[in-house]
């Protein structure tokens, strides 16, 4: 199945128009927005913001956080959920970076192409396709298409990949699909339309404006 990027367009204007102009993230460095994503899952933007700044202020570098016992980076990133297991796998990361580069920083991801970037950044503990392009394109600001909850059930929804692709199936065959220009932009709109309308339960189909555009809402 491959979307038609025509559609995809329609489907990042109509969005566009409805919910306003596009506001890009805060720019972070790439560690930092590695870190943050690892924070996101399971977890609100608010929630993720809040033991982001805990983590912070708690550690001001990378390194403390590095060397500090496991219980105390997760207490400081409790407000985010599932501090048990993110606080490890955090320093898993950090551990692997300071391995390889001597330093904890990854300004040097600039310097590599799309594919290398996601090569490295998937060989760290825990990271998978989506924290990979959400590095490429919040921090390093590349043409990426990252897949999060939303992104993947409304493009299932929506008929861009069958219902049951997984999120790994939809970053490799949707994305690329997706014109680069509005890459960012339509997977913010995704989102925000995921959350507000295209819920996953109970979904507002009467109210939606791509519902002549989904297979799925028209058949409800």
């Amino acid at each position: 199945m491959q979307p038609d990027p025509r559609r995809i367009r329609a489907v990042a204007r109509r969005l566009r128009h409805e919910q306003g102009p596009f506001r890009a993230k805060p720019r972070l460095s790439p560690l930092d927005e590695l870190i943050v994503t690892v924070l996101s899952q399971h977890t609100s933007d608010a929630n993720t913001d809040r033991a982001f700044a805990r983590l912070k202020q708690r550690f001001p570098s990378w390194e403390e956080v590095l060397h500090a016992p496991t219980e105390e980076v997760a207490d400081a990133i409790r407000p985010g959920g599932l501090a048990a297991q993110k606080a490890p796998r955090i320093q898993r990361i950090l551990a692997a970076i300071e391995n390889r580069e001597g330093v904890l920083d990854l300004a040097r991801l600039d310097e590599l192409e799309d594919a290398e970037v996601e090569d490295y950044l998937t060989s760290l503990p825990g990271v998978g396709p989506k924290t990979a392009a959400c590095v490429l394109v919040f921090s390093l600001g590349r043409a990426a298409f990252p897949v999060d909850t939303h992104v993947h059930r409304l493009v299932r929804r929506l008929g861009w990949a069958p219902e049951g692709a997984t999120a790994e199936q939809v970053h490799r065959v949707v994305g690329p699909r997706v014109p680069a220009d509005i890459r960012y932009d339509l997977h913010m709109a995704l989102i925000t339309h995921g959350r507000q309308v295209c819920r996953a339960q109970q979904p507002r189909c009467g109210g939606c404006v791509l519902v002549d555009l989904c297979p799925t809402g028209s058949g409800r």
